[in-house]
């Protein structure tokens, strides 16, 4: 945890060219496909290193979006191209109501399910109540929304289409290939059941 601390950083701090910057913002995402899916088909092989595995797959992860979201945060007005036509403070009440919705689902997935984003502290149980009946990710949902609030907030236009095309999908192409599969070894049949009646992203009255 302390390297990831470190690397995130000096992310914050070092000064690149505009092609290296460039590269690790919009190449970074890329990279999460080839870590999720190799991470994957190792866990199905050696179940019994699930932690380990884990540990190794979301740190991966988290330098690989992290790194190139600080970089964009940092650097958005180097390469922000067009301006969006909305008023700053749209962006800004966006950006407050939805980093509140961020900490909600840290909280509801502290209190439910015993854990903390990543392998900070995988979860002892997964959370089915609250925010996580309505949908199987309300962090990355909420995650997602804050970071399209920045862009709207900084008037990027560049700024949302990273966010929602090669930020997005990392995100939730590791949500799919690599952690249902981690949370269904763990918690089994329970977790297919859940997974079975809950949509993956977007929200839904919980049924019954």
């Amino acid at each position: 945890m302390a390297f990831i601390v470190f690397v995130l950083w000096r992310a914050s701090t070092a000064a690149l060219s505009t092609v290296i910057n460039l590269s690790i913002i919009w190449g970074g995402p890329l990279l999460v496909f080839p870590v999720a899916w190799s991470g994957r088909k190792i866990l199905d092989r050696n179940k019994a290193a699930l932690v380990w595995i884990t540990t190794f797959v979301q740190s991966a992860v988290i330098l690989l979006l992290g790194v190139p979201f600080i970089r964009a945060i940092t650097t958005y007005q180097d390469w922000s191209g067009w301006v969006l036509p909305l008023p700053t403070v749209i962006g800004m009440v966006l950006f407050i109501i939805t980093g509140a919705a961020c900490f909600l689902t840290v909280a509801t997935l502290a209190l439910r399910g015993f854990g903390a984003p990543f392998f900070i502290a995988l979860s002892r149980k997964f959370a089915t109540d609250w925010l996580y009946a309505w949908t199987r990710n309300p962090m990355v949902l909420a995650t997602l929304a804050w970071f399209l609030s920045l862009g709207i907030w900084f008037q990027s236009v560049l700024f949302v289409l990273w966010v929602l095309i090669p930020f997005s999908p990392a995100l939730l192409i590791y949500v799919k290939l690599y952690e249902e599969r981690e949370l269904e070894i763990r918690f089994g049949a329970s977790y297919v059941e859940y997974k079975s009646r809950t949509p993956l992203l977007f929200p839904r009255r919980p049924k019954g």
